[in-house]
């Protein structure tokens, strides 16, 4: 199989990688790659090794366990509360894990001692976007839990924002995270090394703050792939956005009427749209469908729009030039589109590693 694939620009993901890194560390601002997107790809960590990361991020402990099978020995932080079912593998596979469920840390700690070892742990803390996170004001009670808890190092405390509902990092919010981070260590004698202020969506706050907080460390996937800040979709200045690109192959090219006959009911995935008349169109089918990509996240070129998709095929209506039969249509990609086609086993996956240097 050759068709589709997704181009990955290695050296335009190393630009991105090094320029966030030592923008945000003049902030005093760590970064740790989150590389989910990837699956926890060696070529891509070894890239971002070279970039400046000291430690990586993920939500699979499959990812992780590919990356420490790889022989990355750079510390590794899972990023999505750990299913208790998992918390063996967590303490073997994670020096770090994020959490927000007393349950899970009792259980970590568990694991840690049958192991004669330390897990770290970030308790997340909600600060509105409604993901996970223990209520501010329900803090005290819940470290008081787990504080004494044997083979657990509480090492900061950490929030997450616009994952759901898109709310801001703003310096409202990361004030407050800091100044939570001064109460809990004098109520409990504890000295955090780390204030997690989230992800592509605090680049921004981050970079253009003047004011003083605690906050040191961002885990970043979005902006090092794609280049974009993810609350506003704007290009983040001095990185590329085009690093990654999703090909697939034309199948069919005709002129063919806009609007269908015949008797109408819902198409295969339960949807019925609206259709107007507008005469005969040029429409292309492309090999790639649902299954292979979230068609959402796609951008056509220029001249190109997409109409409809199915499991299997793209519709496409052209305004510019007439596409042939076996001709390649190139697509620029967002973040579902990239995390879909990257996890997609008929999506192939091809690295550019040229010009990669330290």
């Amino acid at each position: 199989m050759t068709l589709p694939k997704v181009d990955i620009d290695c050296s335009k993901i190393f630009h991105n990688a090094q320029c966030l890194i030592t923008q945000l560390g003049l902030k005093n601002i760590s970064v740790t790659p989150v590389t989910k997107v990837f699956l926890g790809h060696p070529l891509i960590a070894e890239l971002l090794i070279k970039a400046g990361a000291k430690t990586f991020a993920d939500s699979r402990l499959e990812n992780i366990q590919r990356l420490a099978q790889a022989g990355i020995t750079q510390p590794k932080m899972l990023i999505r509360t750990p299913m208790l079912s998992q918390v063996t593998e967590v303490v073997k596979y994670c020096d770090i894990s994020l959490n927000s469920e007393v349950d899970v840390i009792q259980q970590l700690s568990e694991a840690a001692k049958l192991t004669n070892t330390c897990h770290k742990i970030i308790i997340m803390v909600e600060l509105g976007d409604l993901r996970e996170g223990v209520m501010p004001e329900r803090l005290i009670g819940f470290i008081q839990q787990i504080v004494t808890l044997p083979n657990i190092n509480i090492m900061g405390i950490g929030t997450n924002l616009a994952c759901r509902y898109g709310i801001a990092t703003d310096h409202e919010k990361m004030a407050l995270l800091s100044k939570i981070a001064d109460e809990l260590e004098a109520k409990f004698k504890l000295k955090f090394q780390m204030i997690s202020g989230g992800n592509t969506a605090s680049i921004d706050w981050a970079l253009n703050n003047t004011r003083a907080t605690r906050i040191n460390h961002l885990r970043i996937g979005e902006a090092i792939f794609l280049g974009f800040d993810s609350l506003t979709q704007h290009q983040i200045t001095g990185l590329h956005t085009n690093a990654i690109t999703l090909t697939a192959e034309v199948i069919e090219s005709k002129i063919k009427p806009s609007l269908p006959w015949g008797k109408r009911g819902t198409n295969a995935f339960g949807e019925k749209e609206e259709i107007l008349d507008r005469g005969c169109v040029s429409q292309i089918i492309v090999a790639l469908g649902r299954q292979d990509v979230c068609i959402a996240g796609l951008t056509p070129p220029d001249g190109m729009t997409i109409m409809s998709s199915t499991s299997d095929h793209l519709i496409i209506e052209t305004s510019t030039k007439s596409v042939m039969v076996g001709q390649t249509v190139k697509f620029n990609l967002d973040y579902s589109g990239l995390l879909s086609a990257m996890s997609s086993c008929f999506v192939r996956k091809s690295f550019n590693l040229i010009k990669v240097s330290q």
